[in-house]
Protein backbone atom coordinates (compact mmCIF):
# COMPACT_ATOMS: atom_id res chain seq x y z
CA UNK A 1 0.00 0.00 0.00
CA UNK A 2 1.24 3.59 -1.01
CA UNK A 3 2.48 5.65 1.44
CA UNK A 4 0.32 9.10 2.27
CA UNK A 5 -0.13 11.82 4.46
CA UNK A 6 -3.07 14.27 4.89
CA UNK A 7 -2.08 17.62 6.50
CA UNK A 8 -4.89 20.06 7.49
CA UNK A 9 -3.14 23.61 7.77
CA UNK A 10 -6.20 26.11 9.67
CA UNK A 11 -6.48 29.62 10.30
CA UNK A 12 -7.55 32.89 9.75
CA UNK A 13 -7.87 35.17 6.35
CA UNK A 14 -4.28 36.90 5.60
CA UNK A 15 -2.16 34.71 7.66
CA UNK A 16 -0.56 33.02 4.43
CA UNK A 17 -2.15 29.83 4.57
CA UNK A 18 -2.39 29.21 0.91
CA UNK A 19 1.51 30.48 0.79
CA UNK A 20 2.47 27.22 3.25
CA UNK A 21 0.34 24.79 0.87
CA UNK A 22 2.38 26.39 -2.01
CA UNK A 23 5.66 25.41 -0.39
CA UNK A 24 5.00 22.24 0.52
CA UNK A 25 3.01 21.33 -2.60
CA UNK A 26 6.56 22.72 -4.59
CA UNK A 27 8.88 20.61 -2.24
CA UNK A 28 6.74 17.26 -2.60
CA UNK A 29 6.29 18.26 -6.18
CA UNK A 30 10.40 18.31 -6.93
CA UNK A 31 10.88 15.18 -5.35
CA UNK A 32 8.17 13.34 -7.35
CA UNK A 33 5.18 13.07 -4.71
CA UNK A 34 1.62 13.15 -6.05
CA UNK A 35 -0.74 15.87 -4.13
CA UNK A 36 -4.53 16.62 -4.01
CA UNK A 37 -5.00 19.97 -2.31
CA UNK A 38 -8.63 21.75 -1.45
CA UNK A 39 -8.47 25.35 0.25
CA UNK A 40 -11.90 25.61 2.48
CA UNK A 41 -12.45 29.15 2.85
CA UNK A 42 -14.92 32.13 4.03
CA UNK A 43 -16.14 34.71 1.73
CA UNK A 44 -14.19 37.89 4.33
CA UNK A 45 -10.14 39.57 3.15
CA UNK A 46 -9.34 38.83 6.52
CA UNK A 47 -10.43 37.03 9.57
CA UNK A 48 -12.90 34.00 9.99
CA UNK A 49 -12.43 30.31 9.48
CA UNK A 50 -10.13 28.99 6.51
CA UNK A 51 -8.25 25.90 5.59
CA UNK A 52 -5.67 24.37 3.52
CA UNK A 53 -6.34 20.14 3.04
CA UNK A 54 -2.96 19.15 1.39
CA UNK A 55 -3.18 15.14 0.78
CA UNK A 56 0.52 13.83 -0.20
CA UNK A 57 1.36 10.26 -1.65
CA UNK A 58 4.10 7.71 -3.63
CA UNK A 59 0.80 6.93 -5.78
CA UNK A 60 -1.56 9.14 -7.84
CA UNK A 61 -4.51 10.54 -6.26
CA UNK A 62 -8.13 11.18 -7.01
CA UNK A 63 -9.79 12.43 -4.10
CA UNK A 64 -8.87 14.24 -1.19
CA UNK A 65 -9.26 12.64 2.38
CA UNK A 66 -10.57 14.06 5.40
CA UNK A 67 -8.80 12.33 8.22
CA UNK A 68 -5.92 14.55 8.79
CA UNK A 69 -2.39 12.99 10.42
CA UNK A 70 -0.92 16.43 10.71
CA UNK A 71 -2.90 19.57 11.74
CA UNK A 72 -1.39 22.61 12.24
CA UNK A 73 -3.77 25.67 13.93
CA UNK A 74 -2.28 28.83 12.82
CA UNK A 75 -3.63 30.73 14.81
CA UNK A 76 -4.31 28.80 17.98
CA UNK A 77 -7.82 28.76 18.09
CA UNK A 78 -9.47 26.59 15.68
CA UNK A 79 -7.27 22.92 16.68
CA UNK A 80 -10.48 21.57 18.51
CA UNK A 81 -12.72 21.80 15.86
CA UNK A 82 -10.35 18.83 14.01
CA UNK A 83 -9.59 16.57 16.69
CA UNK A 84 -12.00 14.43 16.35
CA UNK A 85 -11.45 13.53 12.94
CA UNK A 86 -7.83 13.37 12.67
CA UNK A 87 -6.04 10.22 12.81
CA UNK A 88 -5.24 8.76 16.04
CA UNK A 89 -2.07 8.86 15.66
CA UNK A 90 -1.44 12.15 14.66
CA UNK A 91 0.26 15.62 15.43
CA UNK A 92 -1.12 18.91 16.50
CA UNK A 93 0.76 22.01 16.54
CA UNK A 94 -0.13 24.89 17.66
CA UNK A 95 1.05 28.39 17.21
CA UNK A 96 1.27 29.13 20.89
CA UNK A 97 4.14 31.11 22.95
CA UNK A 98 3.19 29.09 26.10
CA UNK A 99 6.13 28.15 26.93
CA UNK A 100 8.72 30.23 25.17
CA UNK A 101 11.75 28.76 23.13
CA UNK A 102 12.45 25.57 24.88
CA UNK A 103 12.51 22.89 22.46
CA UNK A 104 12.39 20.02 25.65
CA UNK A 105 9.02 22.45 26.38
CA UNK A 106 6.83 22.32 23.51
CA UNK A 107 4.86 18.77 23.51
CA UNK A 108 2.09 18.52 25.47
CA UNK A 109 1.92 22.35 27.50
CA UNK A 110 -0.98 22.72 29.95
CA UNK A 111 -4.02 21.15 28.09
CA UNK A 112 -3.10 17.66 29.82
CA UNK A 113 -5.34 16.31 31.70
CA UNK A 114 -4.00 14.12 35.19
CA UNK A 115 -3.40 10.97 32.54
CA UNK A 116 -1.63 12.55 30.00
CA UNK A 117 -3.64 13.02 27.48
CA UNK A 118 -4.91 15.98 25.62
CA UNK A 119 -8.52 17.02 25.68
CA UNK A 120 -11.03 19.67 24.81
CA UNK A 121 -12.50 20.74 27.99
CA UNK A 122 -14.42 18.37 28.42
CA UNK A 123 -12.54 15.15 29.76
CA UNK A 124 -12.80 13.40 26.98
CA UNK A 125 -9.32 12.25 25.97
CA UNK A 126 -8.07 12.70 22.50
CA UNK A 127 -4.04 13.35 21.17
CA UNK A 128 -0.96 13.22 23.34
CA UNK A 129 0.96 14.55 20.61
CA UNK A 130 0.25 17.73 20.61
CA UNK A 131 3.09 20.70 20.07
CA UNK A 132 2.50 24.59 20.86
CA UNK A 133 5.19 25.83 18.50
CA UNK A 134 5.44 29.63 18.83
CA UNK A 135 5.29 30.41 15.17
CA UNK A 136 4.80 34.40 15.67
CA UNK A 137 7.92 35.05 17.67
CA UNK A 138 10.07 33.04 15.97
CA UNK A 139 8.99 34.53 12.81
CA UNK A 140 9.76 38.24 14.82
CA UNK A 141 13.11 36.63 15.31
CA UNK A 142 13.40 36.19 11.99
CA UNK A 143 12.70 39.40 11.00
CA UNK A 144 9.15 39.97 11.44
CA UNK A 145 5.89 38.16 12.30
CA UNK A 146 4.87 38.19 8.25
CA UNK A 147 6.83 35.35 7.90
CA UNK A 148 5.34 32.99 10.90
CA UNK A 149 3.81 31.34 8.00
CA UNK A 150 7.43 30.37 6.58
CA UNK A 151 8.47 29.12 10.40
CA UNK A 152 5.24 26.92 9.92
CA UNK A 153 6.65 25.47 6.36
CA UNK A 154 9.79 24.79 7.25
CA UNK A 155 8.62 22.93 10.57
CA UNK A 156 6.15 20.65 8.89
CA UNK A 157 8.53 19.62 6.04
CA UNK A 158 10.83 19.08 8.47
CA UNK A 159 8.92 16.47 10.18
CA UNK A 160 8.05 15.08 6.99
CA UNK A 161 11.65 13.96 6.48
CA UNK A 162 12.69 17.14 3.80
CA UNK A 163 16.36 18.46 3.61
CA UNK A 164 16.68 21.82 4.49
CA UNK A 165 18.42 22.86 1.54
CA UNK A 166 15.73 21.23 -1.00
CA UNK A 167 13.41 23.57 0.73
CA UNK A 168 15.71 26.69 0.71
CA UNK A 169 15.67 26.03 -3.00
CA UNK A 170 12.31 26.38 -3.36
CA UNK A 171 11.40 29.73 -1.18
CA UNK A 172 14.46 31.24 -3.28
CA UNK A 173 12.93 30.76 -6.27
CA UNK A 174 9.59 31.52 -4.89
CA UNK A 175 10.84 35.08 -4.00
CA UNK A 176 13.38 36.16 -6.31
CA UNK A 177 11.73 38.48 -7.18
CA UNK A 178 11.05 40.40 -3.71
CA UNK A 179 14.89 41.16 -3.24
CA UNK A 180 17.63 40.04 -0.84
CA UNK A 181 15.79 41.18 1.86
CA UNK A 182 12.83 39.08 1.70
CA UNK A 183 14.95 36.53 0.27
CA UNK A 184 17.20 36.52 3.70
CA UNK A 185 13.98 37.28 6.31
CA UNK A 186 11.97 34.11 4.32
CA UNK A 187 15.20 31.40 4.85
CA UNK A 188 16.23 32.66 8.21
CA UNK A 189 12.39 31.72 9.03
CA UNK A 190 11.96 28.33 7.54
CA UNK A 191 15.62 27.33 8.95
CA UNK A 192 14.14 28.07 12.60
CA UNK A 193 11.06 26.04 11.70
CA UNK A 194 13.07 23.11 10.49
CA UNK A 195 15.37 23.11 13.62
CA UNK A 196 12.52 22.55 15.80
CA UNK A 197 10.47 19.86 13.10
CA UNK A 198 13.33 17.48 12.79
CA UNK A 199 13.32 16.91 16.39
CA UNK A 200 9.85 15.77 16.07
CA UNK A 201 9.27 12.21 15.61
CA UNK A 202 6.39 11.50 13.12
CA UNK A 203 5.23 7.74 11.49
CA UNK A 204 5.71 8.80 8.11
CA UNK A 205 8.14 10.12 6.36
CA UNK A 206 8.90 10.95 2.16
CA UNK A 207 12.36 10.64 0.69
CA UNK A 208 12.28 14.04 -0.86
CA UNK A 209 15.33 13.92 -2.89
CA UNK A 210 14.90 15.88 -6.36
CA UNK A 211 13.88 13.48 -9.50
CA UNK A 212 12.95 14.06 -13.20
CA UNK A 213 9.52 13.32 -13.61
CA UNK A 214 6.82 14.79 -16.25
CA UNK A 215 3.85 15.46 -13.71
CA UNK A 216 2.49 18.76 -13.32
CA UNK A 217 0.13 19.71 -10.05
CA UNK A 218 -2.58 21.94 -12.11
CA UNK A 219 -5.96 23.28 -10.51
CA UNK A 220 -8.94 22.84 -12.25
CA UNK A 221 -9.56 26.49 -12.91
CA UNK A 222 -5.98 26.92 -15.01
CA UNK A 223 -6.90 23.29 -16.64
CA UNK A 224 -10.34 24.99 -17.66
CA UNK A 225 -8.12 28.29 -18.98
CA UNK A 226 -5.31 26.15 -20.85
CA UNK A 227 -8.50 23.74 -22.38
CA UNK A 228 -9.84 27.30 -23.80
CA UNK A 229 -7.00 28.16 -24.80
CA UNK A 230 -5.81 25.01 -26.13
CA UNK A 231 -9.08 24.82 -28.97
CA UNK A 232 -7.93 28.46 -30.30
CA UNK A 233 -10.41 30.49 -27.84
CA UNK A 234 -9.47 34.14 -28.53
CA UNK A 235 -12.04 36.76 -26.70
CA UNK A 236 -12.74 35.79 -22.89
CA UNK A 237 -15.44 38.11 -21.48
CA UNK A 238 -16.65 38.14 -18.09
CA UNK A 239 -17.99 39.34 -14.73
CA UNK A 240 -16.28 38.82 -11.53
CA UNK A 241 -17.83 36.41 -9.62
CA UNK A 242 -16.42 33.68 -7.00
CA UNK A 243 -15.92 31.25 -8.63
CA UNK A 244 -15.77 31.45 -12.01
CA UNK A 245 -13.20 34.54 -12.33
CA UNK A 246 -10.41 32.04 -11.64
CA UNK A 247 -10.81 30.54 -15.18
CA UNK A 248 -10.55 34.31 -16.60
CA UNK A 249 -7.61 35.40 -14.27
CA UNK A 250 -5.75 31.66 -15.56
CA UNK A 251 -6.18 32.60 -18.85
CA UNK A 252 -4.93 36.35 -18.60
CA UNK A 253 -1.89 35.23 -17.42
CA UNK A 254 -1.36 34.16 -21.13
CA UNK A 255 -2.64 37.73 -22.75
CA UNK A 256 1.06 39.25 -23.68
CA UNK A 257 1.90 35.39 -25.21
CA UNK A 258 -0.73 34.86 -27.24
CA UNK A 259 -3.61 36.19 -29.55
CA UNK A 260 -6.30 36.46 -27.05
CA UNK A 261 -8.22 39.28 -25.59
CA UNK A 262 -9.55 39.67 -22.22
CA UNK A 263 -12.34 41.77 -21.34
CA UNK A 264 -14.30 42.59 -18.10
CA UNK A 265 -17.88 43.78 -18.44
CA UNK A 266 -20.08 46.02 -16.82
CA UNK A 267 -22.38 42.70 -15.87
CA UNK A 268 -23.26 39.18 -16.85
CA UNK A 269 -25.85 40.36 -19.29
CA UNK A 270 -22.98 42.12 -20.96
CA UNK A 271 -20.40 38.92 -20.76
CA UNK A 272 -22.52 36.41 -22.86
CA UNK A 273 -23.37 39.24 -25.08
CA UNK A 274 -19.69 40.38 -25.84
CA UNK A 275 -18.87 36.72 -26.34
CA UNK A 276 -21.76 35.66 -28.90
CA UNK A 277 -20.97 39.25 -30.94
CA UNK A 278 -17.36 37.92 -30.77
CA UNK A 279 -18.06 34.54 -32.00
CA UNK A 280 -20.74 36.30 -34.54
CA UNK A 281 -17.48 37.86 -35.79
CA UNK A 282 -15.26 35.18 -36.35
CA UNK A 283 -13.38 34.30 -33.15
CA UNK A 284 -14.07 31.40 -30.94
CA UNK A 285 -15.50 33.02 -27.42
CA UNK A 286 -16.44 31.93 -24.15
CA UNK A 287 -17.53 33.53 -20.77
CA UNK A 288 -17.45 32.30 -17.33
CA UNK A 289 -19.57 32.67 -13.88
CA UNK A 290 -21.18 31.24 -11.30
CA UNK A 291 -24.97 30.14 -10.81
CA UNK A 292 -26.24 33.68 -10.55
CA UNK A 293 -24.43 34.93 -13.39
CA UNK A 294 -25.53 32.38 -15.44
CA UNK A 295 -29.16 33.02 -14.23
CA UNK A 296 -28.29 36.69 -15.99
CA UNK A 297 -27.16 35.08 -19.24
CA UNK A 298 -30.19 33.03 -19.91
CA UNK A 299 -31.33 35.38 -22.53
CA UNK A 300 -28.25 35.62 -24.08
CA UNK A 301 -27.66 31.67 -24.24
CA UNK A 302 -31.30 31.93 -26.11
CA UNK A 303 -29.75 34.48 -28.35
CA UNK A 304 -27.10 31.95 -28.91
CA UNK A 305 -29.86 29.48 -30.05
CA UNK A 306 -31.91 31.00 -32.33
CA UNK A 307 -29.15 32.84 -34.30
CA UNK A 308 -26.74 29.51 -34.18
CA UNK A 309 -23.94 31.57 -32.61
CA UNK A 310 -21.73 29.23 -31.25
CA UNK A 311 -20.52 30.12 -27.56
CA UNK A 312 -19.52 28.59 -24.53
CA UNK A 313 -20.84 29.48 -21.23
CA UNK A 314 -18.55 27.98 -17.97
CA UNK A 315 -20.70 27.75 -14.69
CA UNK A 316 -18.31 27.05 -11.89
CA UNK A 317 -21.30 26.48 -9.46
CA UNK A 318 -21.70 27.55 -5.83
CA UNK A 319 -24.77 27.11 -3.23
CA UNK A 320 -27.47 29.13 -3.87
CA UNK A 321 -29.95 30.84 -4.14
CA UNK A 322 -29.27 34.47 -4.29
CA UNK A 323 -25.42 34.97 -2.79
CA UNK A 324 -25.79 31.61 -1.10
CA UNK A 325 -22.66 30.68 0.35
CA UNK A 326 -20.03 32.45 -2.41
CA UNK A 327 -16.65 30.69 -1.98
CA UNK A 328 -18.35 27.09 -0.72
CA UNK A 329 -18.99 24.27 -3.83
CA UNK A 330 -22.22 22.38 -4.68
CA UNK A 331 -23.97 20.66 -7.75
CA UNK A 332 -27.00 22.42 -7.39
CA UNK A 333 -27.06 23.79 -11.25
CA UNK A 334 -27.64 20.73 -13.71
CA UNK A 335 -30.96 20.93 -14.26
CA UNK A 336 -30.87 24.93 -14.88
CA UNK A 337 -28.44 24.45 -17.32
CA UNK A 338 -30.54 21.78 -19.34
CA UNK A 339 -33.23 23.77 -19.15
CA UNK A 340 -32.23 27.41 -18.99
CA UNK A 341 -34.02 30.07 -20.95
CA UNK A 342 -37.20 30.18 -22.93
CA UNK A 343 -38.90 27.94 -24.95
CA UNK A 344 -36.70 24.80 -27.08
CA UNK A 345 -33.58 24.21 -28.30
CA UNK A 346 -30.41 22.05 -28.31
CA UNK A 347 -27.42 22.73 -26.06
CA UNK A 348 -24.44 20.93 -24.69
CA UNK A 349 -23.74 20.56 -20.82
CA UNK A 350 -20.62 18.83 -20.06
CA UNK A 351 -19.65 18.18 -16.01
CA UNK A 352 -15.34 17.19 -16.39
CA UNK A 353 -14.90 14.81 -13.16
CA UNK A 354 -11.05 15.94 -12.85
CA UNK A 355 -8.42 18.48 -13.26
CA UNK A 356 -7.00 16.91 -16.82
CA UNK A 357 -11.08 16.11 -17.71
CA UNK A 358 -11.81 19.91 -17.48
CA UNK A 359 -8.67 20.31 -20.17
CA UNK A 360 -10.02 17.66 -23.00
CA UNK A 361 -13.49 18.42 -22.19
CA UNK A 362 -13.09 22.86 -22.68
CA UNK A 363 -11.51 21.87 -26.03
CA UNK A 364 -14.41 19.10 -26.39
CA UNK A 365 -17.05 21.71 -25.69
CA UNK A 366 -15.84 24.80 -28.25
CA UNK A 367 -15.28 22.00 -31.12
CA UNK A 368 -19.07 20.95 -30.90
CA UNK A 369 -20.22 24.13 -30.16
CA UNK A 370 -18.81 25.38 -33.80
CA UNK A 371 -19.60 22.43 -35.20
CA UNK A 372 -23.37 22.23 -34.43
CA UNK A 373 -23.61 25.71 -33.91
CA UNK A 374 -25.52 25.84 -30.80
CA UNK A 375 -24.15 26.87 -27.16
CA UNK A 376 -22.16 24.53 -24.79
CA UNK A 377 -22.43 24.90 -20.97
CA UNK A 378 -18.88 23.35 -18.91
CA UNK A 379 -20.41 22.76 -15.15
CA UNK A 380 -17.60 23.22 -12.86
CA UNK A 381 -18.08 23.63 -9.59
CA UNK A 382 -15.99 25.69 -6.55
CA UNK A 383 -14.50 21.96 -5.53
CA UNK A 384 -13.15 21.50 -9.07
CA UNK A 385 -11.97 25.02 -9.94
CA UNK A 386 -9.89 25.86 -6.86
CA UNK A 387 -8.48 22.30 -5.99
CA UNK A 388 -5.03 21.08 -7.46
CA UNK A 389 -3.84 18.08 -8.60
CA UNK A 390 -0.52 16.12 -9.60
CA UNK A 391 -2.01 14.91 -12.72
CA UNK A 392 1.06 12.44 -14.88
CA UNK A 393 -0.58 12.65 -18.22
CA UNK A 394 0.34 15.01 -20.77
CA UNK A 395 -2.11 18.33 -21.57
CA UNK A 396 -1.79 18.21 -25.40
CA UNK A 397 -3.55 19.92 -28.35
CA UNK A 398 -5.29 17.77 -30.54
CA UNK A 399 -7.68 18.33 -33.55
CA UNK A 400 -10.03 20.67 -31.45
CA UNK A 401 -8.87 23.63 -33.72
CA UNK A 402 -10.57 22.14 -36.88
CA UNK A 403 -12.51 24.69 -38.31
CA UNK A 404 -16.32 24.09 -39.57
CA UNK A 405 -17.08 27.60 -41.10
CA UNK A 406 -18.47 27.05 -44.90
CA UNK A 407 -15.36 27.28 -47.50
CA UNK A 408 -17.59 27.83 -50.56
CA UNK A 409 -17.12 31.01 -52.13
CA UNK A 410 -18.64 30.72 -55.34
CA UNK A 411 -21.81 29.24 -54.49
CA UNK A 412 -22.60 31.83 -52.11
CA UNK A 413 -22.79 35.82 -53.40
CA UNK A 414 -24.20 38.97 -52.08
CA UNK A 415 -27.80 37.97 -52.25
CA UNK A 416 -28.14 34.22 -52.11
CA UNK A 417 -26.17 33.02 -48.81
CA UNK A 418 -28.92 31.49 -46.73
CA UNK A 419 -27.77 31.67 -43.35
CA UNK A 420 -30.44 29.64 -42.11
CA UNK A 421 -30.92 27.29 -44.89
CA UNK A 422 -33.10 24.04 -44.15
CA UNK A 423 -30.61 21.44 -44.57
CA UNK A 424 -31.10 17.19 -43.89
CA UNK A 425 -28.65 17.85 -40.81
CA UNK A 426 -29.92 21.31 -39.62
CA UNK A 427 -27.18 22.46 -39.48
CA UNK A 428 -27.07 25.43 -42.56
CA UNK A 429 -23.70 26.77 -43.74
CA UNK A 430 -22.19 29.40 -41.36
CA UNK A 431 -19.90 32.52 -42.82
CA UNK A 432 -17.76 35.19 -41.41
CA UNK A 433 -19.80 38.49 -42.11
CA UNK A 434 -16.78 40.05 -44.56
CA UNK A 435 -15.11 37.10 -45.04
CA UNK A 436 -16.82 36.83 -48.67
CA UNK A 437 -18.85 38.53 -50.91
CA UNK A 438 -21.69 36.56 -49.28
CA UNK A 439 -24.35 39.24 -47.09
CA UNK A 440 -24.71 37.26 -43.72
CA UNK A 441 -27.97 38.67 -42.15
CA UNK A 442 -28.68 37.34 -38.67
CA UNK A 443 -31.30 38.00 -36.06
CA UNK A 444 -32.54 36.86 -32.58
CA UNK A 445 -36.13 36.78 -33.91
CA UNK A 446 -37.46 33.83 -35.71
CA UNK A 447 -36.20 33.73 -38.89
CA UNK A 448 -36.55 32.18 -42.87
CA UNK A 449 -33.44 30.90 -44.47
CA UNK A 450 -32.05 34.32 -45.22
CA UNK A 451 -31.95 35.54 -42.09
CA UNK A 452 -34.56 38.18 -42.28
CA UNK A 453 -37.34 38.24 -39.44
CA UNK A 454 -40.42 36.03 -40.18
CA UNK A 455 -43.79 35.31 -37.54
CA UNK A 456 -45.00 32.86 -40.63
CA UNK A 457 -46.47 29.76 -38.97
CA UNK A 458 -45.32 27.22 -41.38
CA UNK A 459 -41.62 29.04 -41.66
CA UNK A 460 -41.89 28.58 -37.62
CA UNK A 461 -42.55 24.85 -37.27
CA UNK A 462 -39.58 24.47 -40.19
CA UNK A 463 -36.70 26.59 -38.58
CA UNK A 464 -38.16 25.13 -34.98
CA UNK A 465 -37.61 21.53 -36.44
CA UNK A 466 -34.48 22.42 -38.51
CA UNK A 467 -32.49 23.07 -35.29
CA UNK A 468 -33.91 19.99 -33.17
CA UNK A 469 -32.59 17.91 -36.59
CA UNK A 470 -29.22 18.43 -34.62
CA UNK A 471 -29.88 16.70 -31.80
CA UNK A 472 -29.75 12.71 -32.86
CA UNK A 473 -26.30 13.78 -34.01
CA UNK A 474 -25.30 15.53 -31.24
CA UNK A 475 -25.85 12.25 -28.89
CA UNK A 476 -23.49 10.96 -30.76
CA UNK A 477 -21.35 12.71 -29.82
CA UNK A 478 -21.47 12.31 -26.41
CA UNK A 479 -19.35 9.57 -24.01
CA UNK A 480 -22.00 7.31 -22.24
CA UNK A 481 -21.04 7.20 -18.74
CA UNK A 482 -18.21 4.89 -17.37
CA UNK A 483 -18.38 2.39 -15.08
CA UNK A 484 -16.49 0.15 -13.18
CA UNK A 485 -17.45 -3.63 -11.96
CA UNK A 486 -20.39 -3.57 -14.09
CA UNK A 487 -22.08 -7.02 -12.25
CA UNK A 488 -21.89 -5.47 -8.73
CA UNK A 489 -25.04 -5.15 -6.30
CA UNK A 490 -25.14 -1.57 -6.54
CA UNK A 491 -23.51 1.42 -7.94
CA UNK A 492 -22.42 5.01 -6.41
CA UNK A 493 -23.44 7.12 -9.25
CA UNK A 494 -22.02 10.59 -9.66
CA UNK A 495 -21.49 13.58 -12.32
CA UNK A 496 -18.49 16.31 -12.53
CA UNK A 497 -16.57 16.59 -9.54
CA UNK A 498 -17.62 14.07 -7.38
CA UNK A 499 -16.00 11.42 -9.95
CA UNK A 500 -12.55 10.95 -7.50
CA UNK A 501 -14.61 10.77 -4.51
CA UNK A 502 -16.54 8.18 -5.76
CA UNK A 503 -14.08 6.28 -7.08
CA UNK A 504 -12.04 6.17 -4.09
CA UNK A 505 -15.10 5.31 -1.80
CA UNK A 506 -16.38 2.21 -4.03
CA UNK A 507 -12.45 0.48 -3.96
CA UNK A 508 -12.46 1.22 -0.52
CA UNK A 509 -16.05 -0.45 0.08
CA UNK A 510 -14.91 -2.99 -2.14
CA UNK A 511 -11.42 -4.08 0.27
CA UNK A 512 -14.47 -4.09 3.01
CA UNK A 513 -16.07 -6.41 1.21
CA UNK A 514 -19.37 -4.59 0.26
CA UNK A 515 -20.03 -5.28 -3.78
CA UNK A 516 -20.17 -2.00 -4.86
CA UNK A 517 -19.15 -0.36 -8.64
CA UNK A 518 -19.45 3.24 -9.84
CA UNK A 519 -21.31 4.54 -12.77
CA UNK A 520 -19.99 8.19 -13.58
CA UNK A 521 -21.05 10.87 -15.96
CA UNK A 522 -19.28 14.03 -17.67
CA UNK A 523 -21.17 14.71 -21.12
CA UNK A 524 -24.47 15.01 -19.63
CA UNK A 525 -26.92 16.69 -22.46
CA UNK A 526 -28.10 15.70 -24.91
CA UNK A 527 -28.77 11.98 -23.00
CA UNK A 528 -28.95 8.54 -25.66
CA UNK A 529 -32.21 7.46 -23.90
CA UNK A 530 -32.02 4.22 -25.90
CA UNK A 531 -28.59 3.60 -25.33
CA UNK A 532 -28.42 4.97 -21.40
CA UNK A 533 -31.43 2.64 -20.99
CA UNK A 534 -29.54 -0.26 -22.05
CA UNK A 535 -26.29 0.77 -19.99
CA UNK A 536 -28.12 1.05 -16.51
CA UNK A 537 -31.29 -1.20 -16.93
CA UNK A 538 -31.20 -3.88 -14.07
CA UNK A 539 -28.49 -1.99 -12.14
CA UNK A 540 -29.83 -0.65 -8.65
CA UNK A 541 -28.00 3.32 -8.58
CA UNK A 542 -27.04 5.13 -5.57
CA UNK A 543 -26.78 8.36 -6.72
CA UNK A 544 -24.00 10.65 -5.18
CA UNK A 545 -24.98 14.34 -5.59
CA UNK A 546 -23.99 17.39 -3.98
CA UNK A 547 -27.42 19.15 -4.11
CA UNK A 548 -30.83 18.62 -2.14
CA UNK A 549 -32.65 16.94 -4.36
CA UNK A 550 -31.04 14.06 -6.72
CA UNK A 551 -31.20 15.99 -9.84
CA UNK A 552 -28.73 13.72 -12.27
CA UNK A 553 -31.05 10.67 -10.49
CA UNK A 554 -34.35 12.91 -11.79
CA UNK A 555 -32.48 13.30 -15.06
CA UNK A 556 -31.84 9.88 -15.75
CA UNK A 557 -35.58 8.80 -14.36
CA UNK A 558 -36.87 11.57 -17.44
CA UNK A 559 -34.79 10.21 -19.64
CA UNK A 560 -34.92 6.55 -19.40
CA UNK A 561 -37.60 5.84 -16.87
CA UNK A 562 -34.97 3.66 -14.44
CA UNK A 563 -35.64 4.98 -11.01
CA UNK A 564 -32.44 5.04 -8.28
CA UNK A 565 -32.88 3.55 -5.74
CA UNK A 566 -31.30 5.77 -3.23
CA UNK A 567 -28.90 8.69 -2.70
CA UNK A 568 -26.36 10.32 -0.84
CA UNK A 569 -26.38 13.76 -1.37
CA UNK A 570 -24.53 16.73 0.51
CA UNK A 571 -25.38 20.37 0.26
CA UNK A 572 -23.37 22.09 3.05
CA UNK A 573 -20.99 23.57 0.72
CA UNK A 574 -18.35 21.16 1.29
CA UNK A 575 -17.03 19.16 -1.01
CA UNK A 576 -17.99 15.22 -1.48
CA UNK A 577 -14.88 13.16 0.32
CA UNK A 578 -14.76 9.61 0.22
CA UNK A 579 -15.24 9.24 3.76
CA UNK A 580 -18.58 10.76 3.72
CA UNK A 581 -19.61 8.65 1.05
CA UNK A 582 -18.23 5.57 2.99
CA UNK A 583 -19.84 6.04 6.09
CA UNK A 584 -23.42 7.34 4.49
CA UNK A 585 -23.55 3.63 2.60
CA UNK A 586 -22.65 1.36 5.48
CA UNK A 587 -25.33 3.42 7.55
CA UNK A 588 -28.33 3.71 5.15
CA UNK A 589 -27.30 0.16 3.78
CA UNK A 590 -27.32 -2.13 6.74
CA UNK A 591 -23.28 -2.89 5.89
Amino acid sequence: MAKEITIQITGAAGQGIQTIGELLIEVCHNAGLFVFSVDDFESRVRGGHNFHLLRISEQPLSAPCAMPDILVDIDGSHYESYIKTMNPDGIILINNDLNGHDPDNFLNSDRQDKSGEITDGSGENYLSNTFNIPLDQIAKDSGGRIVSNTVAAGLILAILGAQLKHIKKVLEKKFKSKGAKIIDMNLMAVEKGHEIGKNIDFFKTFDFTPVKHNNVVMSGAKAAALGAVAADCRFFSFYPMSPGTGIISNAALYEDQLPIVIEQAEDEIAAVNMAIGASFAGVRSMTSTSGGGFCLMTEGLGLSAMSETPVVILDAQRPGPATGLATRTGQADLLFAVNASQDEFPRFVFAPGSVLDTFNTMKKAFKLSEKYQVPSIVLMDQFLASSARTEKKAFAVGDEHESFLSQDTKAYQKETYLRYKLTDTGISPRKIPCSSPALVKATGNEHIEQGLSSENDANRNAMVEKRFKKLEMMKKEMNQPSMFSPESNFFLTGWGSSKGSIMEACLSLREAGIDAGWIIFEDIWPMDNRKLGLLLQNKKLVMVEGNATCQLGSLIRQATGINYASSVLKYDGRPIYPEYIIEKIKNTMGY
